[in-house]
């Protein structure tokens, strides 16, 4: 019976000091905020040049923000990283830093807020990711219409293990945040966007169940080889 309440007072410390932490942030902030609600990525770029650390560290926690309630469009959080640190390194701040605060959401929701929200959300939903697991993670990492945090919430509210739910994003969020970052690169037009990110989820979908045959089709063979 102790332990349960000091287990609950570190839940309670814990959302406090995150509250807090948000709150400064957002205080200290507020003007490079308002620039990225406003989607200047000049401005922004201005604020953040001076100094290559705290730039790094303020995307990183903006990519968290972003994982966890979607404030900030994506596509304006990747061109920001490309502006300030080029197409390679941006690209791959904006996807490292995408699975880190996916799974920092993931834990969070499952340890600690799940109690508080899991009645807001459909059960039938969330057992579709028990059921499904990678392959939802994975297809909704694809599809620009699912908002990124509710991929995250939806796996921390489900049995989902988090080595699947990682692999997933990970993969997922590689040819996903890759199609973008070629929209401000200049590689890709806007107009062409849709398009083209369409194109590449449903072949990206048709490649995983093409392997996923293949593992099932070889799996028999394998024991029946094993059998002999």
């Amino acid at each position: 019976m102790k332990k349960k309440k000091v287990n609950l007072s570190q839940k309670q410390w814990i959302l406090v000091g995150g509250f807090l932490f948000l709150l400064f942030f957002f205080l200290f902030n507020q003007d490079l905020i308002n620039i990225l609600l406003k989607g200047d990525v000049d401005k922004a770029k201005e604020f953040l040049d001076k100094n290559i650390g705290y730039a790094l560290f303020f995307m990183g926690l903006v990519m968290l923000i972003q994982n966890s309630f979607t404030v900030f469009p994506l596509i304006l959080v990747i061109t920001i990283n490309i502006t300030l640190f080029g197409f390679i390194n941006g690209f791959l701040w904006s996807w490292f830093t995408s699975v880190i605060a996916s799974i920092i959401v993931f834990y969070g929701v499952r340890y600690i807020f799940q109690s508080m929200i899991i009645h807001k959300f459909n059960t039938k939903v969330i057992e579709k990711v028990d059921v499904n697991g990678f392959a939802y993670v994975f297809q909704a990492r694809l599809f620009p219409f699912v908002p990124t945090s509710l991929v995250n919430i939806l796996g921390g509210l489900s049995t989902l293990r988090i080595l699947p739910f990682t692999i997933a994003t990970t993969i997922g969020n590689f040819i996903y945040f890759f199609v973008l970052a070629l929209i401000p690169a200049g590689i890709l037009s806007a107009d062409l966007d849709e398009y083209l990110i369409l194109g590449i989820i449903f072949v990206s979908i048709a490649v995983y169940y093409v392997f996923k045959h293949i593992k099932h089709k070889r799996k028999p063979l394998a024991e029946s080889e094993n059998s002999e």
